[in-house]
Order: C-alpha cells, then structure tokens, then sequence
C-alpha cells in the first residue's frame, strides 16, 4: 500500500481553522484523482463541531447518516446531528486518521476513514476508534456510517434476533427525532 502523509501545510491550515489541536493523518492513493480529497475537509469540519452549511453540500439531497445513537434521513437532518455535537461536547475532533479510498463502479466510490475522535463531556476525555464509511456517487454522499470501535452497526440484519436489530433501529430514529426536534429541524446556525 502507497500511503501518503497529509503535508504540513494542510496540517497546519487545519490546525488554524480550528484553533488548536493536531492532526495526523495519511492516504492510500489509488489514483490522481481522489474524491477523498474534495469530501475530507468538510468531514473534519463536521466531527470538529465546526460546520458551516457548505460542509453539507458533500451529501446528496437523499443522503443518510448512522452511528449506533441515530439515523438520519435527509441533509437537514444530518445537519441537525452535526450541530448538536457543540452542545453536548466541549470539545470534538478527529484526532488521526488515515484514508483508503475503492472505485466501486464508474460514478461509485467507497471511502474509508480509519480515524481517533477525541471528544470532551464534562470535563472528561474521551476518546474513541471509530470507522467512517462513506459510500459515494457522482462525487456526492450517499450513505455515512459511523462505526464506533469498528464494529458494524447493529440491525436487523447484523444480530442473531431479527427483532432485536429492529428496535435498534427504532431507537436511533427516535433518537434522531428528538435530536431534530431539539435541533430546530436542520436550520443553519445564526452567526
């Protein structure tokens, strides 16, 4: 595998647009031109609890976001499950991360972020493994799936009892709901 260290410059561009922190982070380059390399900065603007509307434009209109607390249908949505991560961390970010990007079909890629998020709750550190899985058509987001520990989500067709899966489900939509709500329904922060 050829992978590629981010240069300093966009480390340190990083590093100033969020006002501190430092990011490590590498590519498995498969080709010249990557849509990784369009879709990654919004990524850490959106984990960095820094999102501004323009970071949502990486997601088609009918794109969805999962992890195991909800699902979300739709970019307001989404937007809704980005901006509540400033109100319940103090801090949020990837910390390191490396990128493997697969050509599914013409049109079709699949982007995988390996990465260290590094939130802070209360006072508390916490830090996590996760698996970002980004499915892409025609240079947009289809489907984010966030995998916490990288392991798959759980759903009716990952557990041993269907039902279970089920109410998994149910209950990270009812989470996103709530989240929504709370959320005021994926309107863009005031400056």
């Amino acid at each position: 595998m050829d992978h590629k260290q981010h240069s300093k410059d966009n480390e340190e561009a990083i590093k100033d647009q969020k006002g501190e922190g430092h990011i490590k982070g590498e590519y498995d380059y498969n080709s010249s031109k990557r849509v990784s390399d369009a879709i990654l900065p919004h990524i850490l603007n959106l984990y960095g609890a820094c999102a501004s509307p323009r970071d949502f434009e990486i997601y088609a209109p009918n794109g969805t976001f999962e992890d195991p607390l909800m699902r979300a249908h739709g970019v307001k949505q989404i937007k809704s499950a980005f901006y509540s991560l400033s109100k319940v961390f103090s801090e949020s970010r990837i910390v390191e991360y490396s990128i493997k990007e697969n050509e599914i079909s013409n049109g079709k890629q699949e982007i995988l972020i390996d990465n260290k998020q590094h939130y802070k709750m209360f006072g508390k550190d916490i830090d996590m493994i996760s698996l970002i899985k980004l499915y892409v058509e025609h240079g947009k987001v289809i489907r984010h799936e966030d995998w916490w520990d990288k392991k798959p989500l759980r759903n009716r067709e990952t557990t041993n009892l269907p039902l279970v899966g089920r109410i998994l489900e149910i209950s990270r939509r009812g989470s996103m709901m709530l989240t929504h709500a709370m959320m005021r329904f994926g309107k863009d922060p005031t400056p």
